[in-house]
């Protein structure tokens, strides 16, 4: 019986819709699901939605709920890990202390001020699971959902090379799938490819039938003046290829947005914006935990998009299928660090998985990417030498942070968001310095 291990499961929303996904396949409706979380009560009704699931699906899941990590990996053949160190209080330093100093953040969770922190709180985290997995399920694979996602696959790769890890992340299907809706063709009958970094890869084809669809998508940018008026359009009209994150997320990887005012109203930006999807999420919780108190069914539907569970259907029943995974380039894009971590078509089956090298990135998107790749290189050789110095040298290196700030105030803010976090960071990150040391 293939055993799934949901660590991080009092996510419930999301955690709702990889079970629908997983038991919607008939051949895998008798799985175990083993849900782990520090947090009793998330726990709980994480314990109740996958028992509701099931019961509506009329699947036969074996469903175990426990605190305890190692009961949950014992026999596990899939880690799904979806935790957020530090809960939302923790996100919301990310995103409120910056502005303080001028530095504005939309989403914050995956590069920049918000990214570095988060992966730095993550670090000790997925040292701990990696270690356990390593222990008491050896060969299971590490299907990785939680952000900063390239840092996070890019340190379980250095603290344990001999795990199967990949990071899972929907943004690539979703941009092709509004692209096709805008230019009116079906999905299905497409053929793309991207390759990159998560959210920042690059749709380098994309076509119906034999024609590239670029030019009609083009025809109905000039046809719109408000479509000129987002972020990804304007990376695309520079470099020449449409970016596989939203405008939100991309606005924060890049120099161009959100410095000024003028640039935020221009391109319909909302700093902090991820604070107000926190605070929905933790009002969902409330509104699920309700529902599940009262009996009443919850909403529920397969979306058939996320990658997790076809990429589990596709190992245990040898069904081929082509998806996005972030995998260290090991000679799978040559324009970017060996060792960095990208995102890049990957065949599954019963076989495993097998990345598909892409070559080189045409060379402006290559070097759009590298800085966010100095970046995640930077936080995971902090985390790994313990040097704190490289907090704000991964800082100084962040297109964002830099238009914004001087290399002194990114001191301050380090400082600031060092003393915030406290024992989120390992002991050796904590160090305050100070900005006119040497």
């Amino acid at each position: 019986m293939t055993h799934i291990t949901f660590i991080g499961a009092g996510s419930v929303v999301f955690t709702r819709q990889l079970i629908a996904d997983i038991l919607g396949f008939k051949e895998l409706m008798d799985v175990t699901l083993a849900l782990h979380d520090v947090n009793n009560e998330r726990l709980t009704v994480a314990e109740g939605i996958a028992r509701q699931v099931s019961d509506r699906l009329g699947a036969r899941a074996n469903i175990v709920a426990t605190l305890d990590r190692r009961e949950a990996l014992e026999g596990a053949d899939f880690v799904i890990n979806m935790v957020q160190i530090g809960g939302i209080e923790a996100t919301k330093k990310d995103l409120e202390i910056p502005p303080r100093y001028g530095l504005k953040q939309t989403i914050g969770d995956t590069t920049g001020a918000g990214g570095v922190f988060r992966a730095l709180r993550t670090f000790p985290f997925l040292t701990g699971l990696t270690g356990d997995i390593s222990e008491v399920c050896p060969d299971a694979w590490l299907l990785n959902y939680t952000n900063p996602m390239a840092m996070n696959v890019w340190w379980a790769s250095v603290v344990a090379p001999q795990i199967k890890t990949v990071g899972l992340c929907h943004s690539v299907y979703w941009t092709v799938h509004g692209l096709c809706e805008l230019v009116g063709v079906p999905m299905e009958e497409t053929r793309y490819r991207s390759a990159g970094v998560n959210h920042q890869a690059w749709l380098l084809e994309w076509e119906h039938q034999g024609r590239d669809l670029y030019p009609l998508l083009r025809e109905k940018i000039a046809a719109d003046p408000e479509l000129e008026r987002r972020v990804r359009v304007e990376i695309f009209r520079r470099i020449g290829f449409y970016p596989t994150e939203t405008s939100e997320h991309s606005s924060e990887y890049l120099p161009w947005f959100l410095r000024s005012n003028e640039q935020i109203e221009r391109y319909r930006l909302r700093p902090q914006e991820y604070v107000a999807i926190s605070k929905g999420n933790v009002l969902e919780f409330e509104q699920i935990k309700h529902s599940l108190a009262a009996g009443r069914p919850l909403e529920l539907s397969s979306s058939a998009t996320e990658y997790a569970p076809q990429l589990i259907h596709s190992m245990v029943t040898d069904t081929e299928r082509v998806l996005y995974a972030n995998v260290v380039n090991d000679g799978l894009i040559d324009n970017l660090p060996a060792g960095a971590v990208v995102e890049v078509p990957a065949t599954v089956n019963a076989a495993g998985l097998k990345p598909h090298g892409a070559g080189s990135l045409p060379v402006q998107c290559a070097a759009l990417n590298r800085p966010y790749v100095s970046v995640a290189e930077l936080t995971v050789e902090a985390a790994r030498t313990g040097n704190p110095l490289l907090i704000r040298q991964a800082l100084l290196m962040d297109p964002n942070t830099s238009s914004t700030l001087t290399p002194e105030r990114i001191w301050e803010l380090c400082n600031d968001l060092v003393a915030a976090h406290g024992n989120l960071l390992s002991e050796p990150l904590r160090e305050q310095i100070q900005p006119s040391s040497f």
